[in-house]
């Protein structure tokens, strides 16, 4: 096996089959809308090279594409700081619940495995201004005054939208804090209460800074999920009203093959992966200084 590692022809035939897969699903597809980013091609026939205008124009004057950055980093802060601290809350309720902890794992893992079509038809449902759940239970305990066309409104919809995503992956942030929790050595535990230490201090002192790398992991794939939603917001709203609930892959979507602006839908792509890189190389190192890595 020494040898075999040693040999730089032998190392190069192993990894050839992935770098080759990687270059031709990844990078050559990021190259070639790079560079159709760069024509004003509609999809189908003859186009121009325009060189940069497309990226001019989406970075000084698209204010969609600005609206529904803002919208991707609002429900990423909402993610991060509401449903990932519910979620560790819940983690150490389910290791602390006895005999019925399968019964609330099964229930709070629900939401995840119901299919999103499933879930915004339901959500649409709820916030119907006719005959929604929301609103009828609102009428039926008095307040009339509140019942409102949840997502008719610029205002409440783009709430809306975060609230179905956050309840929709709230089981799998959940999951991850739970196998985190069930990772680390009871020994701890028992070892901290000996020494007289209480519930508060046992959590915030040693278990939660245990789970540190786990929340590591949570928050990066719950940043990069927010940032690329797409679906819930396609069934629900389609990024209505008034583009006040697009999400960037929405609106590229919906600018590439609906308006059939096919070089400009790239240019929106390739901004949205350098946007996503820098936040991830960002988020590394803050998380990589929390954590104590170095």
């Amino acid at each position: 096996m020494h040898r075999v590692l040693s040999d730089k022809k032998a190392i190069f035939l192993l990894i050839a089959p992935g770098l080759f897969l990687f270059a031709f699903m990844i990078c050559i597809p990021i190259f070639m809308s790079a560079y159709y980013g760069s024509t004003d091609w509609g999809g189908i026939g003859k186009y121009n090279f325009i060189g940069f205008d497309n990226y001019r124009e989406i970075l000084f004057h698209d204010k969609v594409f600005w609206r529904s950055l803002v919208n991707a980093l609002l429900l990423t802060a909402a993610t991060v700081f509401l449903q990932h601290p519910f979620a560790i809350l819940m983690g150490i309720f389910l290791t602390n619940s006895g005999k019925y902890e399968k019964i609330f794992r099964t229930i709070f893992f629900i939401p995840a495995v119901i299919s999103v079509v499933v879930t915004a038809k339901l959500w649409t449902g709820i916030f119907h201004p006719n005959y929604g759940l929301l609103n009828k239970l609102l009428s039926g305990v008095g307040l009339d005054a509140l019942t409102h066309d949840w997502l008719g409104d610029p205002r409440t919809a783009i709430w809306c939208i975060i609230i179905v995503v956050m309840w929709q992956g709230f089981g799998y942030a959940l999951l991850l804090y739970y196998s985190g929790l069930q990772g680390i050595p009871e020994d701890l535990s028992e070892a901290a209460r000996i020494d007289g230490a209480n519930n508060f201090t046992l959590y915030t002192r040693i278990i939660i800074p245990l789970l540190s790398p786990m929340m590591r992991v949570a928050i990066i794939i719950a940043v990069t999920t927010c940032l690329k939603q797409m679906e819930t917001v396609f069934l629900m709203t389609n990024g209505g009203p008034a583009n006040s609930t697009q999400f960037l892959g929405n609106y590229l979507y919906k600018t590439a093959f609906s308006s059939s602006l096919y070089g400009y839908g790239n240019a929106i792509s390739i901004l949205f992966i350098v946007f996503c890189l820098i936040l991830t190389v960002i988020l590394n190192k803050i998380l990589k200084k929390d954590i104590g890595e170095f």
